[in-house]
């Protein structure tokens, strides 16, 4: 029996595909992989950020040729506290993970290659053809299943060149001092240069609409407000993140018939930011790791990691309960205010979904920031949202 062309298929040209392929081709070049994408480059439309802690060092080293930016610290802003978080913060854009991965992968990239179907050991495309392999990872993004119960962080952002210079020094990751409907709303700040600023209107919602002519008159008024003189629209990006409430992860490992899955389709997100680089680059390094890299090998190392972190990020998913569920939707922001009273060591660690006990305790010390009957309203229904951990 021949041997298939490839040692692994990464299904979709993504950050989690993407960043798997890097590592591979830096720790393991002998390795014959291909990438096979949809779409005619990779990474789509994003910006992805990441706080200092949530990486270790040896993630750091590594992923310093895609950073595009990064600053020492950022600001939060709500109705009743603002504070600057001395943590450093990194953006990574889609047009610099492109061009690193262009670059460094060459011919081990198959795009404008739409996927119809695929197998643990093969992928078929769009055109019929079929592209055999010793094994296949997909990483193809987020899809319904009926064993997750998300809410949504839904956005748009929108890239200026400024006729001035905004005065903006370090990000703003979170300004809920704005008018708040919908459920949690809050404007993100991305300052790129003196005249250049990435400004986002955010929604933690039940729903998953995005009236995006709605959003683009609020980062309108926004502006207008902080006496910022818009030039130049260079970019415009827009997505809705799942924020996890609940699920059933065995079932979810199930839906994926063996096919070992990496990204937001096995729920590899901070259950309560959306932040998805961390996760991609842990498991990068997984599969980098790997000594077996059998379709049986990987599906079960994949799915072993992804039980671990649901389990370990049980108290994530009752915090977004409680964010979603127990109290009025203008309401909601008085939870991450409560929260933003901690100091910057504990911001890290939740950032970096590595709460100590004593952290998690900590954070519900003080006044309730929304009412007690509404808490336990939550706390007394979990099954309703079949979260297993």
């Amino acid at each position: 029996m021949s041997q298939p062309p490839y040692d692994l298929i990464l299904a979709g040209g993504g950050l989690a595909n993407g960043l798997i392929a890097h590592r591979l081709r830096e720790r393991r070049p002998d390795l014959r992989f291909l990438v096979v994408e949809g779409a005619g480059t990779l990474g789509g439309n994003h910006t992805w950020s990441f706080h200092d802690g949530d990486l270790s060092p040896v993630e750091h080293d590594w992923i310093a040729p895609f950073v595009a930016h990064r600053w020492p610290g950022y600001d939060v802003r709500f109705p009743r506290r603002a504070r600057p978080v001395a943590t450093g913060y990194a953006s990574v854009s889609s047009e610099r993970f492109a061009s690193v991965l262009h670059e460094r992968l060459g011919e081990r990239l198959r795009l404008s290659a739409p996927i119809r179907a695929l197998s643990p050991t093969s992928v078929t495309l769009e055109d019929g053809q079929r592209i055999e392999a010793r094994a296949v990872i997909d990483g193809r993004g987020q899809r319904q299943s009926a064993h997750l119960t998300l809410g949504f962080q839904k956005f748009l952002g929108q890239e200026w060149e400024t006729d001035a210079p905004h005065g903006v020094t370090q990000p703003v990751v979170m300004d809920a001092s704005v008018p708040q409907s919908n459920g949690y709303r809050f404007v993100y700040v991305l300052p790129f240069s003196p005249t250049r600023l990435l400004i986002e209107d955010t929604y933690y919602a039940d729903d998953a609409a995005l009236e995006r002519d709605t959003l683009r008159q609020r980062i309108a008024s926004y502006s207008e407000a902080r006496g910022w003189r818009l030039k130049t629209l260079l970019r415009e990006e827009d997505g809705i993140l799942p924020i996890a409430l609940g699920g059933d992860m065995d079932r979810l490992i199930e839906e994926a018939r063996g096919v070992p899955t990496v990204g937001l389709a096995r729920a590899l997100f901070h259950p309560t930011t959306g932040y998805s680089l961390p996760d991609a680059a842990h498991v990068a390094d997984l599969v980098c790791a790997a000594p077996d890299l059998s379709p049986e090998a990987l599906a079960r190392l994949l799915a072993q990691h992804a039980r671990n972190l649901w389990s370990d990020r049980a108290y994530f998913r009752l915090l977004n309960r409680l964010l979603f569920g127990a109290g009025e939707p203008a309401e909601r922001y008085r939870i991450l205010e409560h929260f933003y009273r901690l100091p910057d060591p504990l911001v890290a660690r939740f950032y970096a979904a590595r709460l100590e006990f004593s952290d998690k305790l900590r954070i519900f010390v003080g006044k309730p920031p929304v009412s007690v009957r509404g808490a336990l309203r939550i706390l007394a229904a979990p099954s309703r949202l079949k979260d297993t951990a």
